[in-house]
């Protein structure tokens, strides 16, 4: 059986959701952040698979770790990270992330609206994937792309 999770978060926030495997790992996954840009406001949580078996969580802002605990509270999958954050992108941290030697996959890191599909067995709960925004409508046309070339020129990632 799937069960399907809705993420809650901020209109105005990010969300990325990874895999992990230590109890350090909350606080790894903290200083990679910082350590990449001290400016991003953020929440983490960090679901046990063992022993205590507790959601761990940290960040910046607490009402950011508050949705981040909620999140990976109602996925219910040992071993995955939540972290929301504000004030910066994915794009801007999922490099760092990747280098922590916990991680070991990221599963979605948007903007959009998202949902976590969950399988569950009698020895628990797994993401067995996510759901991230909605179908595509068309393809794009020239002046798309152009919109797009600017955009990114616009916000900085590209010259």
């Amino acid at each position: 059986m799937i069960e399907i999770i809705d993420i809650e978060k901020p209109e105005d926030s990010n969300i990325i959701i990874g895999q992990t495997h230590f109890i350090k790992s909350v606080e790894d996954i903290y200083e990679a952040i910082v350590e990449t840009n001290p400016n991003i406001k953020f929440g983490i949580a960090f679901n046990e698979a063992s022993g205590d078996r507790l959601i761990r969580k940290d960040g910046n802002d607490n009402k950011l770790i508050d949705i981040a605990v909620k999140n990976a509270k109602n996925i219910g999958a040992g071993h995955i990270f939540v972290i929301v954050m504000r004030e910066g992108w994915p794009i801007n941290i999922l490099r760092a992330l990747k280098q922590v030697s916990e991680v070991v996959n990221i599963y979605v890191a948007t903007m959009n609206k998202c949902q976590v599909l969950i399988a569950k067995t009698d020895l628990g709960r797994g993401i067995v994937g996510v759901v991230d925004g909605e179908p595509p409508k068309d393809v794009e046309n020239d002046n798309d792309v152009e919109k797009r070339k600017r955009f990114l020129r616009n916000i900085g990632y590209k010259r």
